[in-house]
């Protein structure tokens, strides 16, 4: 099933007008309306997250994640409490990896892990990754999770959040200091197909 007729089977299972998912969307009922009848097939990225949102669905399922991939769709594997803004909700019956959640990656300090801004990481919930392992974590009271690598060091209590680009400093936490890092989870895969 391709995503127009996706969009129209859940919006309509959700008793929504074209109009209503529109103005929920931002956009005209006339443009849902293309988007359902295939006119306009290549939506945006932003606008496939606020589509997912409004029909509570997973963008990997409206990607059909479920189906074949299309060419040039990235799907990289990598080597609580109150929710992050930035945390998009994962349905598992929608996707064929495991993964609670996903992760809008927002700059650009996980450039060189081929992570850039705006492409959705898909993240397994776990309280500890292993070293050299990216994570999903909050620290210093943050409202919204980021992605880093890992790296700790029992002997020494100390704990480095690393991130793929030089021009980022390495967050460094010493002992107590820890305790202000949560990590949420290790990031598995990761959706960067669309332009």
């Amino acid at each position: 099933m391709d995503m127009g007729k996706k969009i129209y089977e859940l919006r309509t299972q959700k008793g929504l007008t074209l109009e209503e998912l529109g103005n929920m969307v931002g956009v005209g009922k006339s443009t849902v309306r293309k988007w359902e009848n295939g006119m306009i097939a290549n939506m945006k990225r932003d606008k496939i997250l606020k589509v997912s949102e409004a029909l509570e669905t997973s963008p990997a399922y409206l990607m059909g994640w479920n189906e074949p991939e299309p060419a040039g769709c990235q799907r990289s594997l990598f080597p609580d409490g109150t929710i992050p803004k930035n945390i998009i909700s994962v349905h598992d019956k929608a996707i064929q990896i495991t993964a609670d959640f996903c992760l809008k990656a927002a700059g650009d300090s996980m450039n060189n892990a081929r992570i850039f801004d705006g492409d959705l990481v898909f993240i397994h919930r776990q309280d500890w990754v292993e070293n050299g392992e990216i994570a999903a974590v909050l620290f210093n009271g943050s409202s919204e999770a980021v992605l880093k690598r890992l790296y700790y060091y029992k002997e020494k209590k100390l704990l480095i959040l690393k991130s793929e680009n030089s021009a980022f400093e390495d967050c460094v936490f010493v002992e107590k200091e820890m305790k202000n890092v949560r990590i949420l989870g290790k990031a598995v895969a990761l959706q960067s197909c669309l332009t």
